[in-house]
């Protein structure tokens, strides 16, 4: 049952079994209605006819049934004929004196029932003839009745035809239905196929242009999966070179220590212990940008935070860092900036902008700034160097760009920055 051919077929064949029984149920009563009209006017007719032959002889009324009155019920099916002929004076002229008639019937008017004679269910019908001699009326009262072998037979023979031909008409649908599902369901094979097919690390959309409008959607939700794929794999890769990267610096620097002479020695070392600490800078740069990428806001625990709080916690903890690199590190704060976010992330984001600033702007003073805009809060990092150039301002978001050569920067705090801001919800990121 869990199929979704069966499923589909079971939705099929429910519907239509409800419509052939329905349908079959009022062929049968069409069926049987026709029948029993046919019965009764040819019990009537027989009745006509037997009363047709009613007359007076010598002052007393005699009957001779005519053999044509029960010939018309002659058929292959055995059916037994009762026909009554009585006076209202209690006189029977003719046949079975226990066949009895329905005491409703009237002047001229046929009257039809149901009556049981010798076991056997019987459909009879009666009629009164009123005959009249020297100014007296008598009245003649006519019965025939018959059994129902016939009537069932053509009842029968009405309705199975019609019975057949449904079925018929339903297996059809059914044998058309599995082959239109098995040609229908051949775009979702291929999609299953093309999945199974393709690279663990292949990104690409799922084709959609041969898929139904229903199936097209599930296609492009996994597409959208994989396109929110794509950045985290890009992230892994980055800190996956960079883990490269620091090995192979590593092998250099010990081989070079093992070439180099004494004199050299100190100078070895000490690059060694720069290039060492740049890489560790530079993999824990990757790492928090991988994690600001692959984070879904949407799914951070959300809570109450003060960024103004924030900010001066970051201007602590970096106040002795700054103190080493002289520099004036201070806060500008305004009373509380209270907002619903993450807090880990926006700590992320206020240390990662006073640090870039500190180390590459070139100036002898940092300030952070948080200020509340009536709905609007505003973070700023403000430091007294040069700026950056006007042509550099479109890029220093891009990762891995440096402003400038002559920093040993590894171009990638502004772009963790801007990757933050958007991920704690601020509306963009501005540098001048």
């Amino acid at each position: 049952m869990n199929s979704l051919r069966v499923r589909l077929l079971w939705w099929l064949l429910v519907p239509l079994a409800i419509y052939v029984f329905v349908t079959g149920k009022a062929a049968y009563d069409n069926a049987r209605h026709t029948a029993d009209i046919v019965q009764e006017n040819t019990l009537l007719a027989s009745a006509r006819m037997i009363a047709g032959e009613v007359e007076w002889s010598d002052g007393r009324l005699r009957v001779d049934v005519p053999p044509a009155a029960l010939e018309v019920f002659a058929s292959p099916y055995g059916d037994q004929v009762f026909y009554n002929v009585s006076v209202d004076d209690g006189r029977l002229l003719a046949d079975a004196p226990d066949f009895l008639l329905n005491a409703s019937a009237g002047h001229d008017t046929p009257v039809f029932y149901d009556a049981a004679l010798h076991d056997a269910s019987i459909r009879a019908v009666g009629f009164v003839r009123q005959m009249y001699d020297n100014d007296a009326t008598h009245r003649v009262t006519i019965s025939v009745g018959k059994t129902q072998k016939s009537c069932d037979a053509m009842v029968h023979q009405l309705w199975r035809p019609q019975l057949v031909r449904q079925i018929e008409m339903v297996l059809l649908a059914v044998a058309l239905a599995c082959i239109g599902l098995t040609f229908e369901l051949r775009p979702l094979l291929k999609v299953k196929e093309e999945v199974i097919d393709r690279d663990l690390m292949q990104l690409a959309p799922l084709r959609v242009e041969r898929l139904h409008t229903e199936l097209r959607s599930i296609v492009e939700a996994i597409n959208q999966c994989i396109a929110r794929l794509g950045p985290q794999v890009a992230a892994q890769r980055r800190i996956s070179c960079a883990r490269r990267s620091r090995s192979w610096k590593r092998s250099c620097s010990s081989r070079r220590q093992h070439r180099d002479i004494e004199p050299t020695l100190g100078e070895a070392l000490a690059a060694m212990q720069r290039s060492n600490c740049s890489m560790v800078g530079l993999t824990n740069k990757l790492l928090l940008l991988a994690q600001a990428e692959a984070a879904d806001y949407t799914q951070l625990a959300r809570q109450d935070a003060d960024l103004a709080a924030i900010a001066q916690s970051v201007v602590e903890d970096l106040a002795i860092f700054a103190q080493k690199c002289g520099i004036d590190l201070g806060a500008d704060l305004r009373g509380p900036a209270r907002l619903i976010g993450h807090e880990a992330l926006l700590t992320a984001l206020v240390y990662n902008l006073a640090e870039n600033a500190m180390l590459y702007a070139g100036g002898r003073a940092v300030t952070v700034s948080v200020v509340r805009d009536g709905a609007r809060i505003v973070l700023e990092v403000v430091d007294d160097g040069p700026g950056i150039l006007a042509e550099a301002r479109s890029r220093v978001f891009e990762l891995f760009y440096r402003a400038s050569a002559d920093n040993e920067g590894t171009g990638l705090g502004l772009a963790i920055a801007r990757e933050l801001a958007v991920r704690v919800g601020f509306e963009g990121a501005r540098a001048a």
